[in-house]
């Protein structure tokens, strides 16, 4: 395949007929200046791999990617290697994703993850599910969701889209989906504005302290006196908001924002749960600050059925950090490290995915290694991430699949191919397990029950632990262990993590016969808030949301129905309606008639972003106009493909994550 197809000639196809030709079986090098990549044996992959990072000048000149299919045992693997080698270095996939949501939570409650199970789910009053898609993002949810729905819960859609899986459900599994028409999930439909999430929040703490107001016991004053501090702040902050501003944010008219809350206020017990459409905008912090707030208003944080519910992608981009997998670690986590391991790991932060990007632009990189996903389609502004990528000495991929990452590489680049979680792994005459950590904290073990597609290939784990004993062999400062052995018995790997992470206690023995374990959550399990007052922290926060310039459009990037994550397994976008191509913008059909456009229309989108040396713009071209039930000024296209048009500059105050969701653009009709 790579003698036939050659650099130039991959990089005129797109992911979806790159991850169309099939499992990645054996380690290929793309030599400096070469055409083609060739085949190379293992040890001289990683060989040359271990050369290059042993002869940097410094540490901080390799970054280490990291995406959210690694398992707990291969991720704390990568980052013990990062550390070893002396960098922080480790931007993954949350920081482009649910940066925001660790952020507000960690400041807010103490813990940068959600605080309910899927048991709670099932137990809730009220769920309000806001900028999220279960049916294409998170399709497992819906069973959650269908359950707590016949055990009498209300459902709240809050989206710009009137998404499938959030008002309907079919499941292939149960004879209620297949003979009687499956599930009505949304009870209402809340059509927000892009960026409009902050206000409806705002405007359901408003009411419930009006409520207050004039008959006590709406606010849970025992939780609130007890576990929060903060109250009067927010109060004040709230109640200057006016009502009319609160419908121009949102799109949304008072009465109905109103009906809403007065649905919060009867719950019992109420969960929020949200995705990418809250956390991808300048305000995203304070936006999940005030659901937070509106939480602890009633108590809602640390009961049944109740709580934060944030809800990652990725099988275990929630692990991946967890065990490490962090450019800003906390010093406990790197004394507990250097203790298990006998060195002394770095402790000055190190480049998230954007610091990555303009590093490498700026030619301060010179390695850059990825532990699996798709870098250079899942991150903003394509083209710059081409020219750092370009840049630099080394890329590495550990991949099963090609994809858009393989055919834009440094100087030489290398590709590992790697064993599927589905694979089976065995090593040292054993069949091995590995681990995941859910959006709900829970850990699971799996095992791979297929035959490998070639008999010598390797798992991340295995990979890492050789690349570990080459990379530290004679090195002064390097951890300390049986490398040979880790990689033949993964349990090795799940001692080393029960010493050093709180909550992994007896760690083998817990996952054995396919048992699951929650990790600690002091939050949900006693109420107990490692924040910087010891209790949950009402916050006061300025009302926010996107202006949008005359003649312009808002516009989000998102998947399609045929895709999860940067993987594409179709043209088509069953749920929408949208068939034989990907090159789309969902709009309203008055914005088209008022832009001078019809629909149908082929349009090149311009984005503007003001830059620190005057107004900016990236250009997307040749994408069909599509009339779309969206709010008036807002649209929506798929990424990869309007990644370019999201500037690396252009990022949610606090976390850093990318602003995908808030991309000033112009409609230009093609010449």
């Amino acid at each position: 395949f790579f003698a036939e197809h050659s650099i130039a000639d991959l990089q005129g196809h797109d992911d979806w007929w790159l991850g169309q030709q099939g499992r990645l079986t054996e380690p290929m090098i793309l030599d400096e200046g070469a055409t083609h990549y060739r085949p190379i044996s293992w040890d001289d992959a990683l060989t040359t791999i271990a050369d290059e990072l042993r002869g940097l000048d410094d540490p901080d000149e390799a970054i280490f990617y990291t995406s959210g299919r690694a398992s707990n045992e291969s991720a704390f693997l990568y980052q013990l290697l990062v550390r070893g080698l002396g960098t922080n270095n480790l931007p993954d996939c949350s920081n482009m994703c649910h940066e925001s949501s660790g952020s507000a939570l960690g400041e807010t409650i103490g813990i940068g993850k959600g605080t309910v199970s899927i048991e709670d789910m099932h137990k809730a009053d009220l769920l309000i599910v806001a900028g999220q898609n279960p049916g294409t993002n998170h399709p497992r949810m819906l069973a959650a969701l269908e359950k707590a729905k016949n055990n009498g819960a209300r459902i709240i859609a809050v989206n710009p889209l009137p998404e499938a899986g959030l008002m309907h459900f079919n499941d292939p599994k149960t004879p209620q989906g297949v003979l009687l028409g499956g599930t009505k999930l949304a009870d209402d439909f809340v059509q927000v504005r892009l960026g409009g999430d902050q206000a409806l929040f705002q405007a359901i703490g408003k009411h419930l302290l009006e409520k207050e107001a004039e008959t006590p016991g709406v606010v849970d004053r025992a939780f609130v006196d007890a576990h929060t501090s903060g109250f009067d702040a927010y109060a004040a902050s709230v109640s200057g908001v006016t009502w009319r501003e609160l419908e121009t944010a949102t799109g949304v008219s008072e009465g109905e924002m109103r009906a809403i809350a007065e649905q919060v206020r009867l719950s019992g017990s109420t969960i929020v749960c949200w995705a990418m459409g809250l956390t991808q905008h300048k305000h995203s912090v304070a936006t999940l600050r005030d659901v937070v707030n509106v939480l602890l208003l009633q108590g809602n944080i640390g009961r049944e059925g109740a709580g934060v519910c944030p809800v990652r992608g990725h099988s275990n981009v929630q692990g991946d950090r967890t065990v490490g997998i962090y450019e800003k670690p906390p010093a406990t986590f790197l004394d507990a490290l250097d203790e298990e391991f006998s060195f002394s790991s770095p402790r000055e932060h190190g480049f998230d995915t954007v610091a990555a990007i303009a590093a490498m632009r700026e030619g301060r990189a010179r390695v850059f290694m990825a532990l699996g996903g798709n870098f250079l389609s899942a991150t903003p502004d394509t083209a710059v991430v081409e020219e750092g990528i370009r840049q630099t000495n080394l890329s590495v991929q550990i991949s099963t699949k090609l994809n858009r990452s393989h055919v834009i590489t440094g100087r030489r680049a290398i590709i590992l191919p790697v064993l599927g979680r589905t694979d089976r792994d065995t090593r040292g005459g054993a069949d091995q397990r590995v681990t995941v950590e859910d959006s709900m904290g829970a850990v699971h073990a799996s095992r791979g029950r297929l035959d490998p597609p070639k008999k010598d290939m390797l798992s991340e784990t295995a990979i890492i632990a050789r690349l570990c004993a080459l990379v530290f062999d004679g090195r002064d400062n390097a951890p300390q262990t049986d490398w040979v052995s880790l990689e033949n018995d993964y349990s090795g790997i799940r001692s080393h993590i029960s010493r050093v992470v709180p909550g992994f206690e007896d760690y083998d023995a817990r996952i054995q016969k396919g048992r699951t374990f929650l990790l600690p959550n002091g939050p949900r399990d006693g109420r107990e808030f490692a924040t910087a007052t010891g209790k949950a922290m009402f916050t006061g926060n300025e009302l926010e949301y996107p202006h949008i310039p005359e003649g312009r459009i808002l516009l989000q990037t998102l998947r399609s129905h045929d895709q999860y994550n940067t993987t594409i397994y179709g043209k088509d976008d069953r749920y929408r309606g949208i068939k034989g191509g990907r090159r789309i913008v969902l709009i309203n059909a008055e914005d088209i008639t008022d832009l001078g456009f019809a629909d149908g229309d082929i349009v090149d989108l311009v984005s503007e972003w003001e830059g620190r040396d005057g107004l900016e713009e990236r250009r997307a071209d040749a994408f069909r106009l599509v009339a779309y039930d969206t709010p008036r000024r807002n649209a929506a296209a798929y990424y990869p493909e309007t990644n370019v048009l999201v500037p690396l500059e252009s990022i949610a105050d606090v976390s850093g994550t990318p602003t995908s969701k808030a991309v000033i653009v112009r409609l230009e009709r093609r010449a």
